[in-house]
């Protein structure tokens, strides 16, 4: 058995457990966590025969409401089937003896995964294709109905974005980031100005490039992952965090600002959108509201880790330089105000 110095658990148990539930046979897997991130760690187990991934909580105290699994677990299973693409789900323990945590385990995909929004050596008529189709698969997502899937109480509907508002800038206050001029400023308009709209679906809640997997040949989104932020909410919620590739530099998350998209064959965030309106069923649009809204959420959360990396209790060994662009999202954020 081969084990990565990052594993945290017994891997024997682990393999023990995972031959009884799946019945699995062969040779010893291989075990490799995936790096990076800020989430919920991930693992590939690698048998002769059959090649898994499992995601697991972090090890130590959590709040109640954090690393849920089991809601990921949750939302996979509940999409199978639909016109969604999700790794196939096959299992969720609980029993913490196994890996000291609950746990997950799905099918591997063999896929894409591409991290720079750039694309870097995809030719220029796949990287349009590629855009539509996260697109597309976005559209299809936020056409799913909830309650049809069995995910009717997956979360609050209505009221998404005053909630969100809230909650981030509860958290703001408590780390004392709330006296930087751009999240004040943030934090007194955006309340004053959600549109008067409660639409309400499946919300990914970190759908953006770095969480689809592609085709290995082709420019088509075959699986949508990290669905740890997964809940009930507003679709433009997600529209317009996916946006943000389009309002920030390479250097700034890897975003599109500043780079030649046509001679990169990457369409303007408008063409983006109008391929998501032409199949989402909802009928709402983009408005600066939900612009400002996305990057502000997301500097609250870049504030969030770089208040961890100062206490020394961020989970990735790039948490402190993540952190400083919260300041750089809030600035931005201000712009659409």
């Amino acid at each position: 058995m081969t084990e990565d110095r990052t594993v945290e658990f017994d891997a024997g148990r682990l393999d023990g457990y995972l031959r009884q539930a799946l019945g699995l046979s062969g040779g010893r897997p291989e075990i490799a966590r995936i790096s990076g991130g800020q989430s919920n760690p991930t693992f590939f187990v690698s048998y002769d025969t059959r090649r898994l991934v499992l995601r697991k909580q972090p090890p130590g105290d959590l709040l109640p409401s954090a690393h849920a699994i089991d809601r990921e677990y949750r939302v996979i299973s509940a999409l199978a089937g639909t016109d969604v693409p999700v790794p196939p789900a096959l299992l969720y323990c609980d029993d913490r003896s196994i890996v000291g945590t609950p746990f997950y385990v799905m099918e591997r995909l063999e896929g894409r995964v591409f991290h720079d929004c750039a694309l870097d050596g995809v030719a220029p008529e796949e990287r349009r294709a590629m855009y539509r189709s996260m697109a597309e698969t976005l559209a299809a997502l936020h056409n799913v109905d909830p309650a049809a899937r069995g995910l009717g109480d997956f979360g609050r509907p209505g009221d998404y974005f005053a909630r969100q508002i809230g909650r981030w800038s509860k958290q703001l206050v408590a780390a004392g980031s709330d006296k930087d001029p751009h999240f004040a400023r943030l934090m007194a308009w955006l309340p004053q100005h959600i549109p008067q709209d409660n639409t309400s679906g499946i919300a990914h809640g970190d759908y953006r490039l770095g969480n689809l997997m592609f085709h290995p040949s082709e420019p088509r989104v075959i699986a949508v992952l990290d669905w740890e932020l997964s809940t009930l909410g507003h679709p433009l919620g997600d529209l317009s965090h996916c946006c943000m590739t389009w309002q920030t530099a390479p250097d700034e998350y890897g975003g599109l600002a500043g780079l030649d998209l046509g001679a990169l064959g990457i369409p303007p965030q408008a063409v983006f959108e109008a391929d998501y309106y032409a199949l989402a069923r909802h009928g709402a649009r983009l408005q600066p509201f939900h612009m400002a809204y996305a990057m502000f959420r997301w500097a609250a959360i870049f504030e969030g880790i770089a208040v961890r990396a100062r206490a020394g209790t961020a989970a990735a060994d790039n948490a402190e330089a993540v952190g400083r662009l919260a300041g750089v999202f809030a600035r931005r954020a201000a712009e659409f105000t």
